[in-house]
């Protein structure tokens, strides 16, 4: 049995040390202005340079997207970029279209390219025609199950294939669109489209329902067609055996906390596994960990199907039973406390769980300081505190307590 890329969103350098704090083996982010999500979850080639600096001394790999579907106005700030990229020292880039394949070609040849979901790969001629333009690794889409993925890897081993096991999903996977397989079985993709979302809709309250509204998206966004969350954890021996090089999570736009619990769980999982091989066993702390996190509810998508339509979740509300309590700074080893960043309020009896990339430590708080030594009943996110604390402890670890905890 192989053992596999774990491979870690990460928006900013906070990110970005939290998941190889956590156990990442890679990490991908966004260059500023070249990938599919907003700044708040790109990286400026400074940033990205002092991060490839602090992966690199831990032996983990940063991989840098600019999968932008680009338009002639981008290109000439991916020229300036591509080059940047090589120089820093960037292990991969990821691309989803020719074009900007063809530029990094041109501008650093010796840079490794990734291609990703985006660009829609499905099929073993795909593969070929993608490894002969000098792709290392494809990102295959999120609609193939793993029989499908199997015969990929099996038929063209030398070339690295990567799929998502865990995160968000919409109902266009990767770029396509299925909204008229769900409504009316007709697919988009095999050219039998009803446009439903060019139709009309109205919305009806069951005790007016002579008094429809037509359904409109606002600053808030629409929620009609809320997918479930990705979970792969309990068939991470199925996803070994279909020969794939990288685990993938969904997540650069998610919390630096998020990166914390998911990375570890899996981690932990996957450590297991390469350990027990046939013996492994899914553990049901590993499931509940990721419960605590916010989620939509969890599913395996098409992972064993062929022709199931990802399940959507009719309880809209985000689930999550834990929240950050905020993060350690640093560890007075003279006054035996930890300096923390609180993330939301906390107070004096209040129980915390503080997450070890090896284990989970529980404490209650029975005093807060301020940084100027005056003593406080409670702590806002944004302060910084020391809370007593018997064991010295690394910093950038998180601390979390149950949402009822505290009122």
């Amino acid at each position: 049995m192989h053992k596999p890329e774990l491979l870690i969103p990460a928006g900013n350098l906070e990110k970005l040390r939290t998941a190889i704090l956590y156990g990442a083996d890679a990490v991908y982010t966004g260059v500023e202005g070249l990938s599919l999500r907003t700044g708040s979850a790109e990286m400026t080639v400074e940033d990205l340079a002092q991060g490839v600096n602090e992966a690199h001394l831990k032996g983990v790999r940063i991989y840098a997207a600019v999968n932008t579907f680009s338009r002639n106005a981008d290109l000439d700030q991916a020229k300036k970029i591509i080059p940047k990229l090589a120089t820093i020292g960037i292990d991969a880039v990821i691309v989803s279209e020719p074009g900007m394949l063809r530029l990094i070609k041109s501008l650093a040849p010796q840079l490794p390219v990734h291609l990703s979901t985006q660009a829609n790969t499905t099929n073993l001629e795909a593969v070929r025609f993608w490894q002969d333009q000098g792709v290392r690794r494809i990102i295959l889409g999120r609609e193939l199950n793993l029989k499908e993925v199997g015969e990929i890897a099996a038929a063209v081993p030398e070339m690295e294939l990567e799929i998502f096991i865990h995160g968000a999903m919409c109902m266009a996977y990767s770029g396509r669109c299925y909204l008229s397989a769900f409504r009316n079985k007709r697919s988009a993709n095999e050219g039998d489209c009803s446009q439903p979302c060019r139709w009309e809709y109205l919305l009806y309250e069951s005790t007016r329902p002579s008094d429809p509204f037509i359904i409109e998206e606002d600053e808030r966004y629409s929620y009609l067609l809320s997918s479930k969350d990705l979970c792969l954890i309990e068939y991470l021996s199925e996803v070994l055996a279909s020969g794939v090089t990288s685990l993938k999570i969904e997540g650069r736009m998610k919390s630096a906390y998020y990166v914390a619990v998911v990375t570890r769980t899996y981690r932990q999982a996957l450590d297991t596994l390469m350990r027990q091989k046939e013996k492994y066993k899914c553990r049901q702390e590993w499931i509940d960990e990721l419960g605590t996190v916010s989620n939509r509810g969890y599913t395996a998508g098409f992972a064993f199907s062929e022709e199931k339509i990802n399940e959507t979740n009719q309880e809209i509300k985000y689930i999550q039973t834990h929240e950050p309590a905020g993060k350690v700074l640093n560890y007075d080893t003279e006054n035996k406390r930890i300096l923390f960043s609180v993330r939301n309020r906390i107070k004096i009896g209040d129980c915390l769980e503080i997450l070890l990339p090896e284990n989970i430590v529980a404490i209650k708080i029975i005093s807060i300081t301020d940084r100027n030594g005056n003593n406080l009943s409670e702590a806002h996110s944004g302060s910084e505190i020391y809370i007593p604390f018997e064991h010295e402890i690394q910093m950038g670890v998180f601390a979390r307590q149950q949402i009822n905890n505290h009122s």
